[in-house]
């Protein structure tokens, strides 16, 4: 049998007090990297550290507040051989972050936010960037979640990030694309992006699905709490792998490399 890619697990490290379903338990520098190396154990591929919640209604921290919670993680992360992603929307944090050892920056505005990053992306070729589908910060993207046919029109708009990036020096080989799952959407909004990610993978870039825990998920299966809603997330890991999505980013590890372990064995 021929040796199939494998769907890439991307372990969530909030290094703040306010993210949505684990605010606070990694805020302390000794905590976060315990869980980075029980991440490790357990096989994740990527961590990918954050410094600023970008839940619905979060307030923003300053750029040295982001900078001081994540760039010592970062550090103390390096040496131990996993790839490290920083989850920022400030080039400078970015810049930071890419210094002290990271090699995957993840953007949830695409380049929006900053317009320096770009130009920091392309001067760093050997960084890959993930480019999310966005429509404002965290206190205004649920009053923006207006679609007449929301597939096409988070297609369309990633083409044109995409397309702009490139055009300001980005290589495409750089590029992943994210569609937002919960950001400026509703519940039938991501349901319809998760139903057609045949369609998103038509631009031709690797794909990054990010639906941990999140709260549509406990709408469908009543859970409250983000942890009551770990089991739908693992089935939709299990969705993602058997259509060949690059990566999923979760909360927890272990679980999710097994989902991924079983749809490989039974596509051989």
């Amino acid at each position: 049998m021929k040796e199939l890619a494998r769907t890439l697990v991307m372990g969530i490290l909030n290094v703040t007090p306010d993210s949505f379903a684990d605010g606070g338990l990694h805020f302390d520098f000794s905590a976060a990297i315990s869980r980075a190396q029980e991440m490790i154990a357990e096989g994740v591929d990527i961590i990918d550290v954050g410094g600023e919640s970008t839940r619905p209604g979060a307030e923003r921290v300053s750029l040295e507040e982001e900078r001081d919670r994540v760039i010592p993680v970062i550090t103390e992360l390096q040496p131990l051989g996993v790839a490290i992603s920083i989850d920022t929307t400030r080039a400078e944090i970015a810049r930071a972050a890419i210094a002290a050892g990271a090699t995957i920056v993840n953007d949830v505005s695409g380049g929006l936010a900053d317009p320096e990053m770009s130009t920091l992306i392309a001067s760093n070729p050997g960084v890959q960037y993930i480019v999310m589908h966005w429509r404002g910060h965290a206190q205004e993207m649920d009053k923006n979640a207006e679609y007449e046919d929301v597939v096409k029109e988070v297609k369309d708009e990633l083409d044109e990030r995409v397309t702009a990036l490139i055009a300001e020096g980005v290589n495409p080989e750089q590029i992943i694309i994210d569609p937002g799952i919960g950001f400026a959407k509703n519940a039938e909004h991501n349901w319809e992006l998760l139903r057609n990610l045949d369609r998103l993978a038509l631009l031709g870039y690797p794909i990054l699905i990010g639906a941990s825990r999140k709260r549509f998920l406990g709408a469908l299966v009543s859970g409250k709490s983000p942890d009551d809603r770990e089991s739908a997330t693992i089935a939709i890991t299990t969705l993602v792998a058997s259509q060949g999505m690059w990566g999923v980013r979760t909360h927890s590890v272990k679980p999710h490399v097994d989902a991924i372990r079983v749809v490989m064995e039974l596509e051989q």
